[in-house]
């Protein structure tokens, strides 16, 4: 490796930088789970998703994680909007973002059906913010303790969120570079007539150019806007098209919180000067105190430095395998879903169906047809229909509730039929296999039926 590279490496590591990055992203970043956290609870979704639905589709090896008992969901919601506010405020910030990182994680994992990218991006922006010392500017911590205040930090402690943020949007960019998005325009050939009667837009909107516009615009956007944020020349170019292209998919598409959280957290791209005047303008906001202008660096113990470095360096690791996991499995990836989610894929397909379970006791050959109603809401109900491994779940489930009844061994069958990009409908799995009898593992599901299949 030549000196030079030495050096830029070690500049991008180590050198001091200022921290002022670092105070804003933490006040942006508890400031949007407040208002996110706020909005899931005063949509009633605490009572829809987690508390009415007798059953829930937890993760494969997270069977333990369960949706707690009497208020206790309730308990777990107020804890994220406490520590989300006292995270924007820097009060005791290091307790604040582990359990804030650990709620969110394990309120994700209570249910698949609910899962979405952003949920975990904020899973993981929480995880490095545990990391790094966002609370030792501008913040109560400071306030309350001068001494904890610094004003530089080792460069590293920033630029892991722009690496990270940067393969959010590479790899969000390369899952678009297959044939359903770029040469059908699919499913944006769907969703966009939905929207004709948008005024002055909407006739555009039912083009079927409009719809390859689109497709091939959010394609070049994922895959080069990290290098505009990264550019000090077109940094601010950039960023105005990150408002304008998420603004437009929050617009046209329900994606919930997704466009404004990461509005929020790009602004990291930003020199250190822009974060300064932030900070200036949110002090005028407040009432006149003295303040404690540090200068001196932020320095870590080798030791900790070197469990850091190892922790962070295994997560980027993981961060660059898991898109590519799906390459061990056979046939189109949207269509079995094998190693799809945790991948930074984001609405690439218009998929549905419908699914009719049944069981049958061996020892009398009788067949009873299940009303999944009883079980499920319909929302788990439509995401259950097109997806194998919570299928499978599922099948389970109910094998176990007709044991509970006398019937010794169940008998679970599904017939299911799936639709995938305008398709057409077809057969989704093999109908006379015994679901109970499968087992969950990370290995490929021989009972889907391959998408060439009518």
């Amino acid at each position: 490796m030549s000196n030079s590279a030495k050096f830029n490496i070690t500049a991008l590591l180590k050198a001091p930088v200022h921290i002022a990055p670092l105070a804003v992203l933490r006040i942006a970043f508890g400031s949007i789970m407040l208002v996110s956290t706020l909005r899931f609870i005063l949509k009633g979704w605490i009572y829809s998703f987690y508390i009415k639905p007798p059953f829930h589709f937890t993760f494969y090896g997270f069977d333990w994680v369960k949706v707690p008992p009497g208020i206790g969901i309730y308990v777990l919601f107020g804890i994220l909007v406490l520590a989300a506010i006292i995270i924007t405020i820097g009060l005791f910030y290091r307790a604040a973002i582990i359990a804030f990182f650990l709620c969110f994680t394990y309120v994700e994992l209570l249910d698949k059906t609910t899962y979405l990218n952003h949920y975990y991006f904020i899973s993981v922006m929480a995880f490095l913010m545990i990391w790094v010392p966002a609370h030792r500017y501008f913040s109560v911590d400071v306030w309350r303790r001068p001494k904890l205040a610094v004003t530089r930090i080792p460069a590293w402690a920033i630029n892991i969120f722009k690496l990270q943020l940067v393969l959010v949007y590479i790899f969000a960019g390369i899952s678009k570079l297959n044939y359903d998005w770029l040469i059908a325009a699919m499913p944006l050939k769907i969703w966009l007539p939905a929207h004709a009667d948008m005024p002055i837009i909407g006739g555009l909107l039912t083009q079927t150019w409009t719809a390859y516009l689109f497709s091939w615009f959010g394609a070049i956007f994922d895959l080069f806007i990290g290098f505009l944020l990264l550019n000090n020349r077109y940094r601010k170019w950039g960023y105005v098209l990150v408002i304008i292209f998420h603004l437009s998919t929050g617009l046209f598409f329900k994606i919930g919180m997704f466009p404004y959280i990461m509005i929020c957290v790009t602004i990291i791209f930003f020199s250190e000067k822009t974060h300064i005047r932030i900070i200036s303008f949110l002090k005028l906001l407040l009432p006149k105190t003295k303040t404690y202008i540090p200068n001196k660096d932020y320095h870590f113990s080798a030791f900790k430095a070197q469990l850091i470095g190892v922790i962070l360096t295994l997560h980027f690791i993981i961060q660059l395998i898991m898109p590519f996991r799906f390459l061990m499995y056979p046939d189109k990836l949207y269509w079995t879903e094998e190693g799809y989610r945790f991948s930074w894929r984001v609405m690439l397909m218009e998929k549905g169906g419908t699914i009719f379970f049944h069981v049958k006791d061996p020892a009398t050959g009788r067949k009873a047809e299940i009303i999944n109603s009883q079980y499920l809401n319909t929302f788990q109900e439509n995401q259950m229909a097109t997806q194998p491994d919570m299928i499978l779940q599922y099948a389970h489930f109910l094998a176990a509730e007709y044991e509970k009844k006398g019937i010794q061994d169940p008998i679970v069958t599904a017939d299911s039929y799936v639709t995938l990009n305008g398709s057409g409908s077809r057969l989704y799995i093999d109908s006379t296999v015994n679901l109970a009898t499968e087992q969950e593992t990370f290995g490929h599901k021989k009972w889907i039926r391959p998408f060439n299949t009518k």
